[in-house]
């Protein structure tokens, strides 16, 4: 799998937007991936060291509209720490 293909997107909330400052970046990531392969893909596409890397696979909630129902994705989520002497992600920097 490519590296591109295993981070999906970034995922900016207001908890997430508050980790910045400690060099924690939360992604969106294919479901099949792992940790280690996370890891490796933030280290080439960034080119930052990462420290760990902590995952959690987020299942989608039921709405409604009307009598109509159904679900929204599923998606996994991955919380990355980089190390401290590591520089921090310039995407995120303008976000700060």
């Amino acid at each position: 799998m490519k590296e591109r293909d295993i981070i999906i997107r970034p995922l900016l909330t207001e908890k997430s937007y508050a980790d910045i400052a400690t060099k924690k970046y939360v992604f969106i990531v294919d479901k099949k991936a792992n940790k280690t392969e996370i890891k490796l893909a933030i280290e080439k596409l960034f080119g930052v060291k990462v420290d760990s890397v902590n995952t959690a696979n987020c299942r989608g909630k039921l709405k409604r509209m009307g009598r109509n129902e159904g679900y929204t994705p599923s998606y996994k989520k991955a919380i990355v720490q980089l190390k401290a002497d590591s520089k921090s992600i310039e995407f995120f920097d303008s976000l700060a």
